[in-house]
């Protein structure tokens, strides 16, 4: 996996990670535009025409956002509606994305514990060449450390303040384009000093599309928000300290919305973590006893531990466990059970 670090105003981050990850960027746009196609029927000039619909709202709301894509076009030698499609994908076609992916997250009161939040993160193979590992520095904000697909400004990682984020794609009907889009949520959490601001920052601005982000910090552990286009609701940790995710609400959402539970597996799946985690005891585990639950290939192929095969069109691309304490996240490549390299990035 490529590793990029960046710092400096935001077009300067743009700027690096563009030039430096520009075969990824350029892999991402091709990856997306026959995803689009294949999916939504819709070519390309006409995703990035939607794309730039977003880019009044970012412009008035988020405008240093909006000059990191900037620069990451620029750097890439891409057009800057190439760069939005990529970073609000999830809302030009919205309900259409099949990425599944399982998500953990467990705190102890103890301060000599660590403090988890952790993912398998399942999405075409296609699309694992065009991950990076994204290094941000700059002024005013914690540090970041993040693993995203190459243009996408924001995604799965943790920071230098302890807060640490994940994401599961819920597929619910609606989308308000006036509201943060997902991948920009995201890195508004790791621009965070604490999990209660970060929260505090997504409700202010609501995110446009269904979702759950699940935030943590080393102090005061983890809330999962399950979001709609009107609204979220909050889950908390069970009295272990840990709380479990997939691709599908757990809690109730009012206003008529309506979740899909497109991916079937994904209530065995939840189901699975919990029994597996409860195995484990009480007490927080090692990293390696964590990533053991991320390994498990029982209801294979759809299972934690996801594998392509047959109609099966994703697989876990990399497995991620970030210790909020320790301040930092062991990244697995490919199907945890038969890992294909391992790093750690730390702040």
């Amino acid at each position: 996996m490529l590793h990029v670090h960046c710092s400096g105003t935001p077009y300067e981050i743009g700027h690096t990670h563009g030039t430096a990850a520009r075969a990824q960027v350029e892999g991402s746009i091709a990856f997306y535009a026959d995803f689009f196609k294949e999916t939504a029927k819709l070519d390309w000039p006409r995703v990035r025409a939607t794309a730039v619909e977003f880019e009044p709202v970012i412009r008035h709301k988020w405008p240093a956002y909006l000059e990191e894509m900037r620069g990451i076009a620029d750097g890439a030698g891409v057009e800057l509606a190439d760069v939005l499609a990529l970073n609000v994908r999830t809302e030009i076609a919205f309900g259409l994305f099949s990425d599944g992916c399982t998500m953990l997250a467990w705190h102890s009161t103890q301060a000599s514990d660590p403090a988890y939040i952790a993912q398998n993160w399942d999405w075409r193979t296609e699309q694992r060449a065009n991950l990076i590992a994204l290094s941000i520095e700059q002024d005013n904000f914690p540090s970041i450390k993040m693993i995203t697909e190459g243009g996408i400004i924001g995604k799965i990682g943790l920071n230098s303040a302890g807060v640490g984020c994940t994401l599961n794609a819920i597929r619910a009907i609606g989308m308000d384009p006036t509201r943060m889009p997902c991948h920009l949520a995201l890195r508004a959490v790791l621009e965070s000093t604490s999990k209660d601001a970060a929260v505090a920052t997504l409700e202010q601005y609501g995110v446009a599309s269904s979702c759950t982000i699940t935030v943590a910090d080393a102090d005061t552990g983890a809330v999962s928000l399950e979001w709609s286009s009107v609204g979220v609701q909050k889950l908390f940790p069970d009295a272990s300290g840990r709380i479990y995710h997939t691709n599908h609400y757990l809690a109730e959402h009012p206003g008529g919305v309506k979740d899909t539970v497109y991916m079937p597996d994904s209530i065995p799946r939840l189901a699975r973590v919990r029994e597996l985690s409860e195995k484990l005891g009480p007490g927080v585990p090692s990293v390696s006893g964590l990533l053991s639950v991320f390994q498990d290939e029982e209801n294979s192929p759809r299972g934690i531990n996801r594998e392509q095969v047959d109609a099966s069109r994703a697989a876990t691309l990399f497995n991620i466990i970030c210790d909020l304490r320790a301040k930092k996240a062991y990244v697995t490549e490919g199907r945890p059970s038969k890992a294909e390299g391992n790093f750690i990035m730390a702040l």
